[in-house]
């Protein structure tokens, strides 16, 4: 599968992500060449390989989680440059399309 300009394009305006059309060629060939290496992969004969999440055994070493003590919400927006109501409010990033 070969990646397009129009391809980079949109994932570089989903990421708000702004390259040259230099930059988005090497990009779309980087991107290719990922792809290419990954349907490689698929071309591996894996039946009798059994299906894994992990590579290695793992073991849980986190603590359990617990309801504790935290902020009011008071303290919590003491320092915000800007709130509304009990929340705290950023400027908007996404435009309309």
């Amino acid at each position: 599968m070969r990646i397009t300009i129009a391809d980079v394009d949109h994932v570089a305006m989903l990421a708000r992500l702004a390259f040259s059309a230099e930059e988005k060629a090497e990009m779309a060939e980087q991107l290719s060449r990922i792809v290419g290496y990954i349907e490689k992969l698929n071309e591996l004969d894996t039946e009798d390989v059994s299906p894994t999440a992990h590579a290695v055994p793992l073991r849980n070493v986190l603590r359990d989680d617990r309801v504790r003590p935290s902020l009011d919400i008071a303290d919590a927006l003491a320092n915000a440059p800007d709130r509304e109501g009990g929340y705290f409010k950023v400027p908007r990033i996404l435009e309309s399309e």
